[in-house]
């Protein structure tokens, strides 16, 4: 069974920082890649950056590529999301997810396990 819970979100202001973290509660962690999705209200939920079960392999939506960065702690069994610049239309709910691969795609229909998210609110 597969359990991931996420911290970290917050309300910040635009231009300033935030970093989430995903604890996930699972056998092989290291086998399988992670990504990070967001959805804001009235929006559908969009792929924001995944990474390969190394770490060697990342990528991001075009929208937070520069801004955002995605990396991995094996033995802790953790997932990180850096985010800088943040801006207004970043606020949405962000949830990390496990990938059914040892990579990570950028659909949902790659990952099979969600954590319930955290909020990240971006006052301008």
């Amino acid at each position: 069974q597969v359990q991931l819970v996420e911290s970290g979100g917050g309300l910040v202001e635009a231009g300033g920082s935030l970093r989430l973290s995903c604890a996930a509660s699972m056998r092989s962690f290291g086998l399988f890649g992670m990504g990070w999705f967001r959805q804001a209200p009235g929006k559908e939920r969009e792929f924001v950056a995944g990474i390969s079960r190394t770490g060697g392999s990342t990528s991001y939506a075009d929208s937070v590529k520069g801004r955002f960065t995605i990396s991995r702690d094996n033995a802790k069994k953790t997932v990180y999301l850096q985010m800088n610049s943040l801006k207004s239309e970043d606020t949405a709910v962000y949830h990390c997810a496990k990938s059914i691969l040892p990579i990570a795609g950028t659909g949902s229909a790659d990952f099979d396990s969600w954590g319930q998210g955290t909020q990240v609110t971006v006052s301008s």
